[in-house]
């Protein structure tokens, strides 16, 4: 994988970020990591000069074992990999690393960075400084049929806000993680 910079990646986001899954990491070799299955996330830019930061949103429900490694940690990851790893997504998703060594289960393999954990098998891997934690909210529903919908337990996911500090990506002549 090669280190990109924002003006190399062109994508299309609402495909992207609608239709595929990927994994937020977080921890490293000598701390512990879990990973987890998100398919809720947002990339823009916000607060900082000029055009802004550029920045990653994920969220976390509160029983799930990767978010006491994202809460500790600086760094989390995002990475995306084809369709192809879809039962690695899936069984990623579906297990707890508090019950078993569900990364090496996956047959995925981990690479660590600087302060970060990632995968071989992605296509394109965002590195992220956290900047930003909050509790969604039941009181900061407009559309109340969300609630019902989306949190039958009243489990209300914790919202991320990462600075993007590094893209590494495997990319084709059109510099498409597709």
């Amino acid at each position: 994988m090669k280190e990109l910079t924002i003006q190399d990646v062109n994508i299309s986001p609402i495909p992207l970020f609608a239709d595929e899954w990927a994994l937020v990491t977080a921890g490293t070799k000598e701390t512990g990591f879990n990973t987890m299955t998100i398919s809720w996330r947002h990339v823009g830019a916000i607060w900082g000069a000029n055009q802004g930061m550029p920045t990653a949103t994920i969220y976390i429900r509160p029983q799930r074992y990767t978010k006491e490694f994202v809460d500790r940690e600086p760094l989390f990851t995002i990475s995306y990999l084809s369709a192809d790893y879809r039962k690695e997504l899936l069984y990623l998703g579906g297990r707890s690393g508090r019950d078993e060594d569900k990364v090496a289960n996956s047959g995925l393999t981990p690479v660590f960075g600087d302060g970060f954990t990632y995968f071989a098998e992605a296509k394109m891997v965002l590195v992220c400084r956290k900047v930003y934690a909050a509790p969604i909210l039941e009181s900061g529903f407009m559309d109340r049929s969300i609630i019902d919908g989306n949190y039958p337990q009243r489990d209300y996911h914790t919202m991320y806000i990462g600075e993007i500090v590094k893209i590494l990506g495997v990319e084709t002549s059109a510099n498409s993680p597709k």
